[in-house]
């Protein structure tokens, strides 16, 4: 089998209608991005999102022609033939999204899902929904509904956003305070600063509403700041989930060595890739650390499933990224589970006829 093409199917779905934001980042708009890697054979592999410029670039270059079976020898042509090799960046973000096809293929070639090829540690895994962000009339009421209706869905784990300048730390203590009460002490509860806050900071924050006991603190200092991280999780109970904004298992290897992360949340297509993301897991595996990746069920729940380690698994099926859901299949959620398809590869069921009418 060799690999003869690849394409890339890309829109925007035009302006949000409600607009949000984290602490750092106002998302006002919509797209929709898909790649495929096609084969002599006709076996072809399809994943979410792609940079154009890399993929139908340099790497339809060095991908056409090869054997899509040979998992290492792939990924090495994409990361170590380049002029000059990256460690960080949009260009490690392309190869996992390349990555992540690639093995979409091999399962459909060998007729096995992706979680049971990357290991096949388990077929159902715990899953969490994430919303919780800030929105221009939202106020509390709002958000404890928010978090509700996640319950309604299925979930048994909630995330919400906090760090957003025009909040302050007392109503994000607030804030916090009435989402436990709502969701009540049997469901868990996870809160994501989303890199705004230099270490003293998160560290008073974290205090504040340990009372509260949140599943994890995600991402309190900017991503570079491992001395700081490293503080956080040296003074709080409250484990730090960490690593979203990370790269590569040299980019892990040193955030984990400083001891600056309890909880690995390394995403597979930001990381490099189901190859190197693999890599990430086993050396967290040495340290005792879980894995509980960025980013959605449909790639997330193969990574989580396939490791002795992974712990949960991220969910924006019922959230701000419902527009997913108009172009492939959502996941089995259920009972705060999600299980894995056995269909082969990613197992994913797209809606061709939505993203044709979407191309016009």
């Amino acid at each position: 089998m060799k690999i003869t093409t690849i394409t890339a199917t890309e829109f925007s779905l035009g302006p949000l209608e409600r607009p949000y934001w984290n602490s750092i980042i106002r998302s006002t708009s919509k797209g929709f991005s898909r790649i495929e890697i096609h084969t002599d054979e006709g076996v072809t592999g399809t994943s979410f999102g792609g940079n154009r410029s890399h993929v139908l670039g340099r790497f339809k270059d060095l991908l056409v022609g090869q054997d899509p079976l040979n998992a290492e020898a792939c990924w090495d042509r994409l990361y170590a033939y380049n002029r000059k090799p990256v460690a960080k960046g949009e260009y490690i973000s392309a190869i996992g999204v390349v990555d992540i096809a690639l093995w979409d293929l091999r399962g459909k070639a060998l007729g096995q899902p992706c979680w049971k090829l990357l290991g096949g540690h388990r077929q159902r895994v715990p899953v969490y929904a994430a919303g919780g962000y800030y929105e221009e009339g939202k106020g509390i009421r709002e958000l404890v509904a928010e978090m509700e209706g996640f319950l309604a869905h299925g979930y048994q784990a909630v995330k919400m956003k906090v760090g957003w300048p025009g909040a302050g730390l007392k109503h994000d203590a607030e804030r916090v305070r009435a989402v436990r009460e709502a969701i009540g002490p049997d469901n868990d509860l996870l809160v994501d600063v989303n890199n705004a806050w230099d270490a003293n900071t998160a560290i008073k924050f974290g205090r504040m509403i340990e009372r509260y006991e949140p599943y994890w603190f995600e991402e309190p200092t900017p991503a570079d700041d491992y001395r700081g991280q490293a503080a956080i999780c040296a003074a709080l109970d409250t484990p730090v989930a960490s690593g979203e904004n990370e790269f590569t298992r040299w980019g892990f290897r040193d955030l984990i060595e400083a001891k600056a992360v309890d909880i690995v949340q390394a995403d597979p297509r930001t990381c490099g890739g189901f190859t190197e993301w693999l890599k990430i897991a086993a050396f967290a595996s040495a340290y005792h650390l879980p894995m509980a990746p960025h980013g959605g069920p449909h790639v997330g729940a193969h990574c989580v499933a396939a490791v002795s380690n992974g712990l949960i698994v991220e969910s924006y099926v019922h959230s701000v990224q419902t527009h997913v859901n108009e172009f492939v299949e959502p996941p089995d959620i259920r009972d705060g589970y999600v299980t894995l398809p056995d269909r082969p590869g990613l197992g994913l069921i797209w809606k061709e006829d939505a993203i044709q009418r979407r191309l016009g």
